[in-house]
């Protein structure tokens, strides 16, 4: 028996989009480009940074607010300028610290269905507005120097192993990706030590390096340190 044509082995109906896919594709793509260059223009002239994340619901009495604010100022003292996804919380705090200190504060909205208001502590002309989560990710890594992450929700994972990715990847020069909260991120690394690493065997030993847990601002700036001490000159991201 002659074997079967994929023609005739698929009789199988097709599914079909519920509307005609019209020309909106190919505009989007010119709303891409638009922001990447406006970022790229934007951020090309700020210099070393480095990136914060954490909540949007901390409030300015929450020690982790306080944190924030303390771990921005050691940064901007040494130099960095800081740059945040522009809202409330802990993004917030950062760019107050940022601010009181005269570092320089980026911060990098989102349109979102629930309007995101800039926080007030934002250099003018550093202030971005983008429509698309990938384009904002990129920016983010481009100009940071290090991560930070203090607790947060999805948002804040989501950046977090976004950048992990791509350093295990090898898609980015590796840089310090520092977690601050013991007591918010310690069950987190104990299952990925556990679950990814020794049971699974999912990631390299290796890669548990790159989540060091600190409290301590002045910690978080020793690991920065230590790091561009021993690699050289700091540099954008992404290996072209």
């Amino acid at each position: 028996m002659e074997p079967q044509t994929p023609q005739e082995h698929h009789k199988h109906p097709q599914k079909e989009w519920s509307r005609q896919i019209k020309a909106e594709n190919s505009w989007t793509m010119f709303k891409v480009i638009s922001e990447f260059v406006d970022g790229f223009e934007t951020l090309n002239q700020i210099g070393p940074c480095v990136s914060i994340f954490g909540s949007a619901r901390i409030k300015p009495d929450h020690p982790y607010y306080k944190l924030a604010v303390e771990i921005a100022r050691v940064l901007t003292e040494e130099g960095y300028g800081i740059i945040t996804g522009g809202g409330p919380g802990i993004m917030e705090a950062a760019n107050k610290g940022a601010f009181l200190y005269g570092g320089r504060s980026a911060g990098l909205n989102i349109n979102l269905h629930f309007e995101q208001l800039s926080n007030p502590y934002i250099d003018p002309d550093k202030n971005l507005n983008f429509r698309y989560f990938f384009v904002r990710k990129v920016m983010f890594v481009k100009y940071a120097q290090a991560f930070i992450a203090l607790p947060g929700g999805f948002g804040t994972l989501d950046e977090l192993f976004e950048v992990l990715t791509l350093m295990q990847t090898n898609k980015i020069t590796r840089f310090p990706v520092i977690l601050v909260g013991a007591s918010y991120w310690s069950g987190l690394k104990e299952w990925i030590q556990h679950t990814l690493l020794e049971e699974g065997h999912y990631i390299s030993p290796q890669d548990m390096d790159l989540l060091p847990i600190v409290d301590d601002p002045r910690e978080v700036l020793r690991i920065i340190e230590e790091h561009y001490k021993n690699t050289g000159h700091l540099e954008p991201n992404y290996k072209l």
